[in-house]
């Protein structure tokens, strides 16, 4: 779980402190609250991206299941959202510990281009599909209770979001495979303790 680092002169700021890197004796782990955040949104991520795939797939003559299936998706996907901002959140107050000073250059600045596409991928990912279920002609449901908003019906909007909230989706699918690539190579081959950092046991 390498997170975005480097070697620039740069030095204050949560998000250029990312930059720094230690010895691998002197690694510094996640703080508890980060570690769970990020399990809880990751397992929940992959979960959603299953539950869409599967969804989108579902025959029109399905019925009211099919109806049902697309609630549950977007009340996963309000809750999961609000999750979300709260571990950016604590992002920007708690930087990333450092990685280690043995990482090639190369693959910090891929950890750092990978994790903030990320973050942006899962942060856009619910705001889409919020707002395309507001532009649509159907009331929103969270988990049964019907919001007190939406049914705006403007297809034109409705279209746009679905758009980019099925190309984000894709594009969160593949950095996924990329992550859990990344992950692979520091916990068995590199084993560098990078993967350890964002392991359970920590302290905040």
């Amino acid at each position: 779980m390498s997170s975005p680092a480097g070697t620039g002169s740069l030095s204050e700021g949560p998000l250029v402190r990312d930059f720094d890197r230690s010895e691998p004796a002197t690694l510094q782990p996640y703080t508890r609250t980060a570690i769970a955040l990020h399990w809880i949104v990751g397992l929940a991520v992959l979960g959603m991206i299953g539950l869409g795939v599967w969804m989108i797939n579902l025959p029109k003559g399905a019925g009211p299941f099919r109806a049902e299936m697309y609630n549950l998706h977007k009340s996963i996907g309000m809750t999961l959202g609000l999750i979300i901002f709260a571990r950016v959140a604590w992002r920007l107050v708690h930087p990333a510990p450092p990685l280690p000073a043995t990482m090639p250059r190369w693959q910090v600045l891929a950890s750092h281009f990978t994790h903030y596409a990320l973050y942006a991928c899962i942060v856009i990912q619910p705001v889409t599909g919020f707002l395309g279920s507001l532009c649509s002609p159907y009331p929103i449901k969270y988990f049964g209770y019907t919001l007190p908003f939406g049914s705006w019906d403007v297809p034109a909007a409705k279209e746009f979001l679905s758009v980019v909230h099925l190309a984000n989706a894709s594009t969160l699918a593949v950095l996924v495979l990329v992550h859990i690539g990344a992950v692979l190579h520091h916990l068995l081959v590199a084993r560098d303790g990078v993967f350890q950092r964002m392991w359970f046991g920590a302290r905040d």
